[in-house]
């Protein structure tokens, strides 16, 4: 399959213009993702098609919380990523080759009759970053809105924002890391940049899109109370107050093993910085049971949501407004 936003020199070399890295790439050469190669004078998205991952998931999952609660999200992954995050939880598919891994093939259509047919509201991509599996995405995510399937990237926002532009009236739910507040974690953890994640971010919001962020709070590295506070004061001055906010905390994987696991006071400090800048909407995320998993009305403080873990139990909603006092919410109930 050929790829979509690049161009080429008269030189040869494929200019990709999908994600933030805009790697230039020579003859037989991949960009960073690992899935995008320049053959013949063309750049071909090698993973079209090809899945590693495929599953049904509660949306929560995700997560999110305020889309399609309690609903069911058929989920697609791939191989390969445009980050290369020293604490990647699925290591095992996002840091290998396209050759490493046995890929099944799943077509656009088939994918979307599995979907239906697993009595799922949505579709999503996930697992491995979407972003690099661009194409497949976008003919899948065509095919759904018309059998009248939601579409939900999980994605590190690295996606030029030419190529969300042209992505957006397919795509519904836009659920960003924002996996630090400093450029100095970016290029050290991640191997990338903050400003173009927040930049995309931002016009995901233009566009119309559903926003939630995950925040995964590491130990020592982005878990200061300053830093924390700025980066909600930049989520409600510039995608609102009631953008959800998932304060995540951290277990120690792939070549972050010795790091400890984030404390619960930790995580609950970020939750009340969210709360004292006028956050509605922050969640802890990765510690089951916590109240603080939960949707409480920012108004009248009644439960609107009940969570733990993934199980989703009374919804106290109607049509996205709380149930006890009309407060609006800003919460997706419906397809």
């Amino acid at each position: 399959m050929e790829a979509r936003h690049y161009s080429r020199d008269d030189a040869g070399i494929m200019h990709c213009n999908l994600c933030n890295h805009r790697c230039n790439i020579a003859e037989t050469k991949t960009g960073i993702c690992g899935v995008r190669r320049s053959i013949r004078g063309q750049l071909i998205a090698e993973t079209y098609g090809r899945i590693s991952s495929e599953a049904v998931d509660p949306i929560e999952k995700k997560p999110l919380y305020h889309f399609l609660p309690g609903t069911l999200s058929y989920s697609l992954g791939s191989v390969g990523c445009n980050f290369s995050c020293s604490h990647c939880q699925n290591w095992h598919i996002s840091h290998v080759g396209f050759d490493s891994v046995r890929l099944k093939t799943l077509s656009p259509e088939e994918g979307v009759k599995r979907a239906i047919a697993s009595g799922c509201s949505s579709i999503s991509w996930t697992y491995n970053e979407p972003t690099i599996w661009f194409e497949y995405t976008q003919d899948m995510a065509r095919l759904a809105h018309q059998q009248g399937l939601k579409t939900v990237y999980v994605t590190n926002g690295y996606m030029t924002e030419d190529a969300l532009t042209d992505l957006a009236p397919d795509l519904d739910a836009w659920r960003v890391d924002i996996k630090a507040f400093t450029e100095g974690f970016y290029h050290k953890i991640c191997r990338a940049r903050l400003q173009p994640v927040l930049d995309t971010t931002i016009r995901a919001k233009e566009l119309g899109l559903h926003i939630e962020i995950v925040n995964l709070i590491i130990p020592g590295l982005n878990d200061s109370p300053d830093e924390t506070g700025r980066l909600v004061s930049w989520v409600v001055d510039n995608l609102g107050p009631d953008t959800p906010i998932h304060f995540t905390r951290f277990h120690p994987d792939f070549q972050m093993q010795e790091t400890v696991a984030t404390p619960v006071p930790t995580l609950e400090r970020a939750f009340h910085i969210a709360k004292e800048k006028g956050l509605r909407f922050p969640y802890l995320g990765n510690v089951p049971g916590h109240e603080y998993e939960q949707t409480w009305c920012p108004h009248c403080n009644n439960l609107l949501i009940g969570r733990s873990g993934y199980s989703v139990w009374p919804v106290h909603l109607q049509d996205g407004l709380c149930a006890h006092c009309g407060e609006k919410t800003g919460i997706i109930t419906r397809l």
